[in-house]
């Protein structure tokens, strides 16, 4: 009688974010999968507790896939240059860090499903990491290069959404109306850069950031021009 494999549940820690992507990726799509590890991923999917968002975040996904101006805009201009991103590597799943969603070359987007809580943060988010692909398809982007970093984050926040003035004015009240939409930007772009690796500090990105900003700020490719 053949032995079944010696299953146990990974760690809480080791399915979610980036690891337990990476693996559900794998599983669907048989590469650098073997049948175990085809085997356990289908145990520790059993054992891993979903937040009921996540159902709710594909189902915003779908509707942004389907209906969405930007995204459907972007996934049209990705397509042309190549990519290949759609359902089966747009994905829906708990994150540990504070943010909404991430993109890898090799693995598509990653939504975060237990902090994204309406259509209008998962389309922004979307099409934040849209304009990453885009950007790695069309200037060959280097995230371990902090001007590249940089210069994506300043344009995915940008172009997305997430720094429209009304926005900001109901996050920060009406003082300095007209620099909301830029400090929003900053202020996202040196977060993220602060994050990388490679960045030895905060002031380090800001320096970064402000470093590229005039460039990639007036860069609004695809798009004509930005309404804010």
């Amino acid at each position: 009688m053949e032995k079944k494999p010696d299953l146990k549940t990974s760690s809480p820690e080791k399915l979610s974010g980036f690891e337990w992507w990476r693996r559900s990726l794998a599983y669907r799509t048989g590469l650098g999968c073997d049948d175990k590890e085809k085997l356990q991923f289908e145990h520790d999917y059993q054992a891993k507790y979903f937040p009921e968002n996540c159902t709710q975040c594909e189902s915003f996904r779908d509707w942004a896939l389907t209906y969405s101006p930007s995204v459907i805009f972007m996934m049209g201009h990705i397509r042309k240059l190549g990519g290949n991103l759609s359902l089966a590597n747009i994905s829906c799943g708990k994150c540990d860090d504070l943010k909404g969603g991430g993109f890898h070359p090799d693995m598509g987007i990653l939504l975060c499903s237990n902090w994204l809580q309406s259509q209008t943060q998962v389309e922004d988010v979307l099409t934040h990491e849209l304009v990453h692909a885009y950007d790695y398809l069309k200037f060959k982007l280097d995230m371990k290069d902090l001007n590249h970093h940089a210069c994506t984050e300043i344009r995915a926040s940008m172009l997305s959404g997430e720094c429209r003035i009304m926005r900001e004015i109901w996050k920060t009240g009406l003082a300095n109306f007209g620099g909301k939409f830029q400090q929003c930007i900053k202020r996202r772009a040196v977060l993220s850069v602060s994050a990388n690796e490679n960045c030895p500090s905060p002031d380090k990105a800001a320096e970064v950031v402000d470093k590229v900003w005039n460039s990639c700020f007036n860069d609004t490719r695809p798009f004509e021009r930005v309404f804010r």
